[in-house]
């Protein structure tokens, strides 16, 4: 028997731009209208918005569900391919929270799996546009969830043998679920200040336990920012996408390759402000950020994680057209002590530059480390253990200035000596050693300052604390540390920029081309 007269290829196109009109709408008109009400954009109005104009390429528009309704679900909620962001090729994951909240089903898995294996074995960055309500119910219950199709070794990571490549999430509404390890998994995540990241949402929160939260309780900014689950927050979408191209403009398409490089620019601050800037009274506070304006390229300064461990700056910035890592004290915060959360902080931005072939500054001013029971109990030895050790294993050239003080292990923590910097170099002011002399006179000498005072009162203990503190002084000046070659050089404050570049350039040595 013959088969059926087939449809002409005019019906078939017919029939697929049907298909695609289809998966274009979305949730539909109703739905749609319900996401803008919200201050929302559609998916894709987001990747119009992230990616360059007629770049995206889709991958996967005419998937559906595994359990069929009985109206389309749109590429099962999600939506995946590949683009450009400043004619960088990139590859994308975007959730449709306008198709059953974007919640997770198997096929939306198989799309978006395949698109993050994609972006790994191929040395490409993944953008990930998460607002998703979580599992959808029942295509993920009882046995259908142990087959869900997740490749931990893909999804979550880049697979053994393949260089890491940049994952940058921007996290635009509730982002549970399969959101949230998205988020997770991310070197950047930029937030929107409505949105939220936890692991479920407030529904099932309250299902499960009998807790009611609302979204911004469970996972609004201020907690996600405090815990690192977010490392920039902005007003708007828009504001977002353009974090996502000024994130991925420091970094390189995967660790294989060198750091992208721009035109280099003068400091936005002249050199010679570095003579004032910094008050020669160790206890005197000032902003950190001016010193770095007058060191590095105007305009090029992106945070990382600005509103956790205030007492500690990290961002992203260039120095003669080079992306560069900056990690410095600030004294307007906690006098620059790091505690647990700055310590973390600078953990895992150091694993990052490190990895991405970003050579890292460190610019220090710093008391010591967080002490008493609430560092203890915050983790504060756990996290020092292992930036250090981190920070030792680096391989990208590692360049420490001591602008002022560096006491105790936040020394170290900032690229002391035993961290193996290429370069470490003071300004005539700085002060080094075990701790600040103040604290130190009293703590070593109690017992001769109390016999002192019980022989000749308050003022021969006043005589001799402050003779003892001179002498701690004078030990701790960089011309000591000089001397015995523990600092490589104490510099002109006003060459700063030129000494690091210098120690930089000679940190990357000869290996394979990266520097």
């Amino acid at each position: 028997m013959d088969r059926p007269t087939p449809p002409t290829m005019h019906e078939r196109l017919e029939e697929l731009q049907k298909r695609r009109d289809i998966a274009l709408a979305m949730g539909g008109p109703e739905k749609v209208q319900r996401h803008h009400d919200s201050g929302r954009l559609t998916v894709r109005e987001r990747i119009a918005g992230v990616l360059d104009e007629g770049s995206f390429y889709e991958i996967g528009m005419l998937a559906e569900p595994e359990l069929r309704k009985d109206k389309p679900i749109p590429g099962d909620g999600c939506v995946t391919g590949f683009g450009r962001i400043d004619g960088r090729k990139v590859c994308l994951i975007g959730i449709d929270a306008t198709t059953l909240a974007g919640t997770t089903a198997p096929i939306s898995m198989r799309k978006q799996g395949r698109i993050a294996a994609y972006a790994a074995t191929k040395g490409l960055p993944l953008i990930l546009l998460c607002d998703a309500d979580g599992g959808r119910i029942p295509d993920v219950m009882g046995w259908r969830f142990s087959g869900l199709p997740f490749d931990f070794s893909s999804f979550l990571q880049t697979p053994e043998g393949f260089p890491e490549i940049p994952r940058i999430a921007a996290v635009l509404g509730p982002g549970y679920g399969d959101s949230a390890l998205h988020a997770g998994t991310a070197h950047i995540i930029v937030m929107t200040e409505t949105s939220s990241i936890a692991l479920s949402g407030p529904s099932v929160v309250e299902s499960a336990i009998g807790e009611k939260v609302t979204d911004q309780e469970l996972g609004g900014p201020e907690h996600a920012q405090e815990i690192g689950t977010a490392h920039l927050v902005v007003p708007t979408e828009d504001e977002a996408f353009d974090a996502i191209a000024a994130y991925l403009s420091y970094l390189p398409n995967n660790a294989a390759r060198p750091a992208p490089r721009a035109p280099a620019v003068e400091p936005r601050l002249d050199r010679e402000t570095l003579l004032d800037v910094v008050p020669t009274n160790p206890k005197q506070a000032y902003d950190m950020h001016d010193v770095i304006d007058a060191i590095v390229d105007a305009d090029t300064f992106l945070p990382w994680r600005p509103e956790a461990g205030k007492a500690l700056i990290t961002a992203f910035v260039r120095m003669e057209g080079q992306a560069v890592g900056i990690i410095a004290n600030n004294p307007r915060h906690g006098a620059g002590a790091l505690d647990a959360r700055a310590l973390e902080k600078a953990h895992n931005f150091i694993d990052m530059c490190d990895t991405f072939n970003l050579p890292l500054v460190f610019l220090q001013d710093v008391p010591g480390l967080m002490i008493g029971i609430q560092a203890e109990r915050q983790g504060i030895v756990q996290w020092y253990e292992r930036l250090v050790a981190r920070l030792a294993r680096t391989k990208v050239p590692h360049v420490a200035v001591v602008v002022r003080k560096a006491f105790g292990g936040g020394h170290y923590a900032m690229g002391g000596r035993p961290t193996l910097p290429d370069l470490l170099v003071c300004w005539p002011i700085a002060e080094l050693g075990f701790m600040a002399p103040e604290t130190g006179v009293v703590t070593v000498n109690r017992r001769m300052l109390e016999q002192a005072e019980a022989d000749g009162g308050r003022e021969a203990r006043d005589k001799l604390e402050m003779e003892l503190t001179q002498e701690w002084i004078d030990e701790s000046a960089a011309w000591e540390s000089a001397a015995h070659t523990f600092v490589d050089d104490i510099i002109d404050p006003r060459d700063t920029r030129s000494v690091i570049l210098t120690g930089i350039e000679f940190g990357w040595g000869d290996r394979d081309g990266v520097g």
